[in-house]
């Protein structure tokens, strides 16, 4: 849950060189971990952002085969 929490709070401080908004994400997934109150809104979001990147992907392999 510490590492969590250092994750999601360096996420807010991505204007860093380091640290990013990357951090966010992997912070709450993480907390989803140990927070069962979480997990369905972030399995959820994992389920949904899997499909929309699927569905970007085979639009971009539709596109470029006619090139």
């Amino acid at each position: 849950m510490p590492v969590a929490l250092l994750l999601m709070l360096g996420g807010l401080l991505s204007f860093l060189p380091f640290l990013g908004v990357w951090m966010l994400p992997l912070g709450l997934l993480l907390l989803a971990v140990d927070l069962p109150v979480l997990r369905p809104g972030v399995s959820a979001l994992m389920i949904r952002s899997r499909r929309g990147l699927s569905e970007r992907l085979r639009r971009l392999r539709k596109t470029r085969a006619w090139v």
